[in-house]
């Protein structure tokens, strides 16, 4: 319900927000936790491969580097608007998602085939795997911003269209790949099995899965000097970003150990 936990002034300086600074920290803060967790999750799968598979390690350790160099990139960048800034923020971005995902298709290849990152309308079943999770994940971050009293809608570094939930995709960001794509690599790589059927994933496969990314959701991670769990980070974070675009606070993302 809109009605639940929201305030107009906090709409109000959302809005205005956007022709501030402040959404450039927003943004660049959501994609520097989405890289930071990125690194994290490739150095969880890749820690007990530097004896075992040193190549492999050594490959995983070049995309790190290449991922750490955007961060110090985007660290740097500067404008007065987001407008002048989204494309470069978003720049910086791909290059650690292409770093990334070749990493990725490297912890996985004994057990999954994956060429790259494909969304909608994918018929690769790890794609399709990644893209369900997220589905999973918009709604945990949409349900958190609609309760912080922010508009879902109007987001800062994705841009605005009709119907596109803006914030919750800029939101989900830093959720990414230790909800999702950390739950959906040790589901592969455990050798559990991807069935498909017509191009999708098996009903089975999906309930599985789901159960996996809840059972994620439900573990704890380190937030503000504490053991939270995941889910309830995501609330949190919401609440912060609240309060940033009321200007009481810096939003710091949320970066899980590995």
């Amino acid at each position: 319900s809109p009605q639940l936990g929201g305030t107009v002034q906090t709409r109000r300086a959302q809005l205005r927000a956007y022709d501030t600074k402040t959404a450039i920290e927003i943004s660049k803060a959501f994609v520097q936790g989405k890289i930071r967790n990125q690194i994290n999750v490739l150095k969880y799968f890749s820690k007990y491969r530097k004896e075992k598979e040193p190549l492999t390690f050594q490959e995983i350790e070049f995309s790190i580097e290449s991922m750490q160099a955007m961060l110090a990139k985007l660290s740097d960048l500067a404008e007065d608007h987001i407008d002048k800034l989204r494309g470069s923020i978003m720049s910086a971005e791909a290059l650690a998602a292409k770093a990334y995902w070749k990493a990725v298709g490297k912890l996985i290849d004994k057990n999954a085939s994956f060429e790259g990152r494909e969304h909608r309308g994918t018929v690769d079943p790890f794609n399709s795997l990644l893209n369900y999770g997220y589905a999973i994940l918009l709604s945990q971050a949409w349900s958190a911003l609609a309760l912080a009293g922010l508009d879902v809608f109007g987001g800062f570094l994705h841009v605005d269209r009709p119907g596109k939930p803006s914030l919750v995709l800029d939101f989900m960001e830093e959720f990414r790949p230790q909800v999702v794509d950390r739950v959906a690599i040790a589901y592969v790589t455990r050798g559990r099995p991807l069935d498909t059927k017509d191009g999708r994933l098996t009903e089975a496969t999906r309930k599985e899965y789901a159960k996996a990314i809840m059972e994620r959701l439900d573990s704890k991670g380190r937030f503000e000097k504490e053991k939270v769990r995941l889910q309830a980070v995501i609330y949190r974070q919401a609440r912060h970003l609240a309060t940033t675009v009321r200007g009481e606070r810096k939003y710091i993302p949320f970066v899980d150990s590995w």
